[in-house]
């Protein structure tokens, strides 16, 4: 069976009471989550003391201490994943600042979809505040961003995922990636 539909479907049954489908599931999916984790962590200050496996490990536990919920899909799952994988970064990042004296500005060129990660500590922080203020104004956009940069999802998955087509999501991402680079350029004034 293709990983994709097998991801899928173990998702299914593990939403519907199946308690073997998490033992069957963790295999499949833990590669592509080290792989995700190791993505974030490269060029980040954080890799000094958070490795790509306790990442996953971490974000594993955050899904697992959470309420089933419904997964939808692979791309649900993934997303959910990512999102959780972000926090984590992004309270490590929170903790190592707030061990820094002063703080200053933080800046931060957005230009084009590689300059979104990897990232440094600060960066992580300043992308997530911007994402944040994004998502008040605008969720759905804030979640493409999410789902594609730090879910690694296509964008078809994407599209798959928020139940648009494959040209909003484009729209979408365009839009988002102007409106992050304008938010984290006033950091840099």
């Amino acid at each position: 069976m293709d990983p994709a539909a097998e991801v899928t479907r173990l998702l299914l049954d593990l939403t519907n009471g199946e308690p073997a489908a998490a033992d069957r599931l963790i295999p499949i999916v833990y590669e592509e989550l080290r792989r995700l984790a190791a993505h974030y962590l490269r060029d980040e200050h954080a890799a000094i003391t958070l490795q790509p496996t306790a990442l996953v490990h971490e974000a594993y536990l955050r899904l697992v201490a959470q309420a089933m919920p419904d997964w939808e899909s692979r791309s649900h799952f993934y997303g959910v994943a990512a999102h959780l994988m972000r926090q984590i970064l992004v309270d490590h990042a929170r903790r190592h600042r707030s061990q820094k004296r002063g703080g200053g500005q933080v800046t931060l060129a957005l230009d084009g979809v590689v300059a979104l990660v990897p990232m440094k500590s600060d960066d992580i922080v300043a992308l997530d505040d911007a994402l944040s203020a994004l998502a008040a104004v605008d969720a759905r956009k804030s979640r493409v961003i999410e789902l594609r940069f730090f879910g690694g999802l296509s964008v078809e998955e994407t599209a798959r995922a928020l139940n648009v087509s494959v040209g909003t999501i484009g729209r979408d991402q365009r839009l988002a990636e102007a409106w992050l680079h304008r938010e984290l350029s006033r950091g840099e004034s």
